[in-house]
């Protein structure tokens, strides 16, 4: 389903979605999203590739501090200094690459209590991916299911 040379597909096709993205039927994609995204995950294992974990940080937001420190049998002071800085945004971030609660095995050691910028990557069911088109092509240059999804939606696009 997804091509080895994805990666550069999708830099290749960037401008496509570029296209797409901001020219195409927005009810038609919104519409077609959440059935894209199921079949995509249905067929790729993120534990397989860990690229977001490795590559990206989440915003860790007040209440995912608060809920993960817990977690962790820390105080939200002390998991902020040992894992968090705050990024040009003002948002706190990992500190590190990959991200330190990143297992060798690429399972993710909070991955119920993870943020939610986790539990929503790569925002494959949402209008984000219309919404932020910067946002969405990097996405697809990190992570498969983002690529496929595209590469799914541009068919939809041509189907009209």
């Amino acid at each position: 389903m997804i091509p080895h040379n994805w990666e550069q597909l999708a830099r290749e096709h960037s401008k496509a979605y570029k296209r797409m993205l901001e020219k195409g039927d927005w009810n038609k994609m919104l519409r077609a999203l959440p059935t894209l995204h199921e079949e995509v995950f249905s067929k790729i294992d993120c534990l397989s590739c860990a690229n977001c974990c490795k590559n990206y940080s989440p915003r860790f937001k007040n209440p995912d501090i608060k809920r993960i420190a817990r977690v962790l049998g820390m105080k939200e002071g002390t998991m902020v200094s040992t894992y968090l800085r705050l990024d040009e945004e003002g948002d706190y971030v990992t500190r590190t690459k990959p991200c330190p609660f990143l297992g060798t095995d690429n399972a993710c050691s909070i991955y119920e209590d993870r943020p939610s910028d986790c539990r929503r990557y790569p925002y494959t069911d949402e209008d984000v991916l219309l919404k932020r088109v910067p946002l969405t092509l990097k996405n697809a240059t990190v992570c498969p299911a983002t690529f496929a999804v595209l590469e799914k939606l541009q068919e939809t696009q041509l189907s009209k």
